[in-house]
């Protein structure tokens, strides 16, 4: 198999849009390599501003960047990289008010968040609008990766049915995150991204890839979808989405 993509396959890309949830230590990596393959489009929804102590896993910024709105900063690094690709700037808050309608802009959302509200939510709104999303985790050490396809595999809510209750997890601010794993688990999510837009190779659908840092462990869970799930399941009751803040009990990861 060549190392590169086909004509065809390229073309399929240069045609393609992605969403980039997040333009924090996931995000980062996430819209710059997507840029770099050659994704046409590129959707950056954050309404944070950049920090100083954050500039260790967040290579999408610099120092000079401290105080600036993360999408602009964003979109000025892909500009300077490849100015051809269209960058959207969307500086808000995601929220169940405006999931829908933005998602329904792009075809593949990539959830870069750190919270749970954010991630049932990406999750929900994903399966409503019949989008397919790359989903990554970083904590302390660890991260994972996965691929959830509505119709072809399980969602977040199969694998997780119930937040944890507020306060048994603590944020990577509180906990921290080695600030080189982002860029780890950022460069799987673009992987991903690039063959479910490409059409080549395996997603990850149905498998959830593990990286232990510490350990340079690798390993792979496979992951079922639930018959009884209440958005994706053979019955759902979830038909539009809800308050998530509140779903969530205000946990922060």
């Amino acid at each position: 198999m060549e190392a590169r993509f086909t004509p065809a396959e390229q073309a399929r890309l240069a045609a393609s849009s992605v969403l980039v949830v997040g333009c924090g230590g996931l995000g980062s990596p996430v819209a710059y390599e997507l840029a770099a393959a050659g994704v046409g489009r590129i959707g950056l929804c954050d309404m944070d501003r950049v920090d100083l102590s954050n500039l260790q896993r967040q290579v999408l910024h610099d120092a000079a960047d401290v105080g600036r709105l993360k999408v602009e900063s964003g979109m000025a690094k892909i500009s300077a990289l490849r100015p051809e690709t269209h960058v959207d700037l969307h500086p808000v808050s995601l929220t169940s008010d405006n999931a829908l309608e933005l998602f329904a802009q792009y075809d593949l959302i990539l959830d870069c968040s750190d919270n749970f509200a954010t991630r049932y939510l990406v999750n929900d709104a994903c399966v409503l609008a019949g989008r397919p999303q790359i989903h990554g985790s970083i904590f302390r050490f660890d991260g994972q990766v996965t691929t959830f396809i509505p119709g072809q595999g399980p969602c977040y809510r199969c694998i997780y049915p119930t937040p944890p209750p507020p306060g048994s997890v603590p944020s990577c601010a509180e906990a921290g995150v080695i600030g080189v794993l982002p860029g780890f688990v950022g460069s799987l999510m673009a992987m991903e991204a690039l063959k479910v837009l490409s059409g080549r190779g395996a997603a990850l659908v149905g498998r959830l890839l593990v990286y232990s840092a510490l350990d340079m462990d690798v390993a792979e869970v496979q992951l079922r979808r639930n018959p009884d799930c209440p958005v994706c399941g053979d019955h759902p009751t979830i038909h539009q989405l809800i308050d998530y803040e509140q779903f969530c009990g205000g946990v922060g990861r």
